[in-house]
């Protein structure tokens, strides 16, 4: 194989190749999809409350089974477990495609396949999440996790736009058609990941007493509990304010496609902050994240006080550079801080308590925008946005957390 650039070095390996490959065709249709199924629902019935009870359909389920999923994930080998995820996930995405194709979806349909999706989400994200240190040396943690990202980024600068113009042009079925072909596509390209079996414990815990070591693991390291916490309440203004009340409020005044121009910018920010990450390395990383993520109280502030596409633009570049900053941040935190063997179920705990209160913000904030209005909505939640995340950093726990040290004779379990 020709040599690669230095920041590039985490693709020398096959399986995170193959595994950065399968993702990334993924990526090409979920972030499509989000744009798509928004403006369907709202195509449906034009009403945030509806559009704010499918989106907890999907996150209620996901929340109720993360640590099983934990659980599943730290037993059964992980390639096997995602490839079966993406095959459930796009075989539901395909119905939800056809019924908003033939024009026979109704609300209660889309609940129903979203509740699909919230299962297998719930028991693959572990997996998903807690994969990268079999695939790469500890040293190539930060540019795996950064080349994941640039891809990421890559195309959330494409899919959103595309979506919309898809939504106005021909519908949003095609678009979400398309993201059920990728989840088939990367299950199949996940079948070149081979991963030695992990060793057998003839002495393994029962599924309660590992859920019960998960918690102990959990509540007795500060520095995560304390921004899982943050992230409970911060999801769910995020959710509540920008996936809930983002769209009809967008559609109001500057419209559809410039809603999808604005999470693509939103993602050109997250791309550039991953090409500097590729070289310069964190040294606080939940300090430097905990800044950055309190970036997306901007696009709020503004989507309330004045919104104005090129405004929004702005700051949608500077949430996407932030958010790209905390993602890169606790990834690091969890794979160098967190104990192999404990990973899949930190993880779980880790999502659980970031998304138990989703949908709180996706079924209140619909209700909040149309009693209260949009406008004072979105700007009490930009406030207490940031609010949030300084007295996160009030924890020395959280802004004095440093990188570990690489170990120059560490390998990949591959």
């Amino acid at each position: 194989m020709p040599r690669l650039p230095d920041s590039l070095g985490a693709l020398r390996h096959d399986n995170f190749r193959w595994y950065w490959t399968a993702t990334t065709v993924n990526l090409a249709g979920t972030t499509m999809s989000g744009v798509a199924l928004a403006f369907a629902v709202l195509s449906i019935t034009d009403s945030a409350s509806a559009l704010g009870i499918v989106l907890a359909a999907e996150t209620i389920p996901t929340a109720a089974l993360m640590l099983l999923g934990g659980v599943i994930a730290d037993r059964l080998p992980l390639t096997a477990v995602l490839r079966v995820g993406m095959v459930v996930l796009g075989a539901s995405q395909g119905a939800v495609a056809t019924l908003v194709l033939t024009h026979t979806a109704r609300i209660w349909m889309i609940v129903v396949l979203a509740v699909v999706n919230g299962v297998a989400n719930a028991l693959t994200f572990p997996a998903l999440q807690s994969i990268l240190p079999r695939l790469v040396p500890a040293e190539l943690l930060q540019q795996a996790n950064a080349l994941q990202s640039f891809a990421r980024g890559s195309l959330r600068v494409v899919g959103p736009t595309v979506s919309a113009l898809l939504v106005v042009g021909v519908g949003a079925g095609w678009a979400l058609a398309f993201d059920a072909a990728t989840w088939l596509a990367a299950a199949a390209i996940l079948v070149k990941v081979r991963l030695p079996p992990r060793p057998s414990r003839e002495d393994r815990p029962s599924t309660f007493v590992e859920l019960r070591e998960g918690w102990t693991y959990f509540r007795s390291t500060q520095w995560l509990w304390v921004v899982v916490l943050a992230f409970s309440m911060l999801n769910l203004v995020q959710v509540g304010a920008l996936s809930t009340l983002g769209p009809p409020r967008a559609k109001e005044t500057f419209g559809i496609a410039g809603w999808g121009l604005f999470l693509s910018v939103e993602s050109v920010g997250l791309i550039a902050t991953t090409l500097v990450m590729l070289r310069r390395p964190l040294r606080r990383p939940l300090l430097s994240g905990m800044l950055g993520i309190g970036l997306i109280s901007l696009p709020m502030l503004v989507l309330g006080l004045r919104p104005d596409l090129p405004l929004l633009v702005v700051c949608g570049f500077a949430a996407g550079a932030g958010t790209e900053v905390f993602s890169m941040g606790w990834n690091l935190a969890m794979q160098e801080q967190v104990p192999e063997a404990m990973l899949s179920r930190a993880i779980s705990y880790d999502v659980l308590g970031s998304i138990i209160a989703v949908p709180v913000g996706e079924l209140l904030y619909g209700p909040l925008g149309e009693s209260f209005g949009y406008r004072d909505v979105l700007v009490v939640s930009g406030v207490v946005y940031a609010a949030i995340c300084l007295v996160t950093l009030s924890s020395r726990s959280v802004r004095g957390l440093r990188r570990v040290p690489a170990d120059p004779l560490a390998v990949p379990q591959t």
